[in-house]
C-alpha cells in the first residue's frame, strides 16, 4: 500500500503538515472523540515520515487539547467536559445536601434570524437562520441556570424535528448524534449584571439582584463557530475560588 501525500504547502514544517492532516481526519469525523488514533508505527508507514515527525505532530495536538495520551493504552481524540467550567463556580446541592448534576428542561426550540450579536459570534450574515434553544438547568426542580443557545440552522436544522422533552441534559453528544456536529473547544467570558423581570421570574429570585452571565462560543475541530450560548444564574449561587502558589 502506498503512502498518503501530505499538504503541498512546503513552506510549513513537515510535522505541521502532518498535524493539519490529522486534524482534518478529526474534523471530518474519520477519527471520533473517545476513539484511539492509529499508532505511531501506523502513522509513520501511512505518511512515509520519520517517527520523530509523527511524535511532534501528535504532541502539538495534545498541547492544543485535541488529543489525549493514555499511558499503556494509546492516544485518543479528546472529548472535553464543557459542563465542568460552568458548574465549577456554582453550588449544585440538593435539599439533602448532596452534590448533584442539574437536570435539564428545554423550554423552546425554534428557528430565528441571527441578530448582530449572534451573527458576529457565529460568523454568519445578519438575518441568517439559526436554531434557538431556551433551557433551564434545575436542582430538585429549583432553577439554577437559564440558558439561551443559538446554532447555525444549516448545520443544526435536524433539531427542529425533535420534541423539547426528548433533549437530554448533555447537548454536545446530542448535536453529534443528530446533526453530525462535534464541539472541540469553547471560549468563555464572564460578566455580572442586574437580573431583569423576565429572568427573575424564571429563576424565582428578586428583580434587580445581581446575576452572573457566562457567554460561550463553542467551536468545531476546524475552529468553525458552532454554538453561541448565554448562561445566566443568580450571583448568590456563584463562588470563585482559585489556589495560588
Amino acid at each position: 500500500m502506498g503512502t498518503t501525500a501530505l499538504g503541498q504547502d512546503e513552506r510549513l514544517p513537515l510535522y505541521q503538515r502532518l498535524r493539519d492532516e490529522m486534524l482534518g481526519k478529526i474534523a471530518a469525523g474519520e477519527w471520533l472523540p473517545g476513539e484511539a488514533i492509529p499508532t505511531e508505527a501506523e502513522l509513520t508507514r501511512q505518511y512515509g515520515v520519520a517517527v520523530g515527525t509523527v511524535r511532534k505532530a501528535v504532541e502539538t495536538l495534545v498541547a492544543e487539547g485535541l488529543l489525549l495520551r493514555a499511558q499503556g493504552r494509546g492516544t485518543f481524540v479528546r472529548r472535553p467536559n464543557f459542563d465542568g467550567s460552568l458548574f465549577r463556580f456554582f453550588r449544585q446541592v440538593s435539599a439533602s445536601g448532596q452534590s448533584q448534576v442539574p437536570q435539564s428542561r428545554i423550554l423552546e426550540c425554534r428557528q430565528v434570524s441571527a441578530d448582530a450579536a449572534v451573527s458576529q459570534a457565529l460568523k454568519l450574515d445578519e438575518g441568517e437562520p439559526c436554531i434557538f434553544l431556551q433551557r433551564l438547568r434545575l436542582i430538585d426542580g429549583r432553577p439554577l441556570f437559564h440558558e439561551r443557545i443559538w446554532l447555525p440552522a444549516e448545520r443544526f436544522g435536524a433539531l427542529l424535528e425533535i420534541a423539547p422533552a426528548d433533549f437530554p441534559p448533555l447537548l454536545y453528544p446530542f448535536y453529534e448524534q443528530h446533526c453530525g456536529q462535534r464541539i472541540a473547544s469553547a471560549q468563555e467570558t464572564l460578566t455580572v449584571s442586574a437580573i431583569d423581570a423576565e429572568l427573575a421570574a424564571l429563576l424565582d429570585v428578586t428583580e434587580a439582584s445581581p446575576s452572573v452571565i457566562i457567554e460561550r462560543t463553542a467551536l468545531g475541530y476546524d475552529r468553525t463557530p458552532l454554538e453561541y450560548r448565554l448562561s445566566r444564574a443568580a450571583a448568590q449561587n456563584f463562588r470563585y475560588q482559585v489556589e495560588i502558589s
